[in-house]
């Protein structure tokens, strides 16, 4: 068994190189090889959000508060509430972030594969956000 703290794991603001707006990401877990298991509480102030991005072994993010949107590359932008989940199949681009008056907190959760559980893409621009 390990144990942690998620005091041993402080939040740190989303680099701009994977975000565009105010965003801060707290680790909840990092699974310790061979497991693969990546979970964070990523916390999005208005109008926040991710850059286009893929995972490996896809992802899903569950919304704990707020309100905000997902799109699937090609697909719909599609609104988020408390309790949504949103599954991204592998290697699918797509993007998530708060609404654009209200925050969001989820639940991100995705496995590496070969050490790498996430590759990013380029920004949202404002009209695919506000698509």
């Amino acid at each position: 068994m390990r144990h942690q703290s998620l005091a041993a794991c402080p939040a740190r603001d989303g680099p701009a190189d994977w975000f565009t707006g105010r965003v801060t990401i707290a680790p909840v877990v990092d699974a310790p090889d061979p497991a693969r298991l990546r979970a964070a509480c990523v916390t999005f102030a208005p109008g926040a959000r991710t850059h286009w991005h893929t995972h490996p072994l896809g992802q899903a993010i569950h919304v704990l508060s707020g309100r905000g949107l997902a799109q699937a590359e090609g697909g719909p932008v599609i609104p988020l509430a408390p309790g949504d989940t949103v599954w991204f199949a592998p290697h699918e681009r797509h993007w998530h972030g708060a609404a654009p008056h209200e925050g969001m907190v989820h639940l991100a959760m995705q496995e590496a594969e070969g050490g790498v559980s996430v590759t990013w893409g380029d920004p949202v621009t404002d009209a695919d956000y506000t698509a």
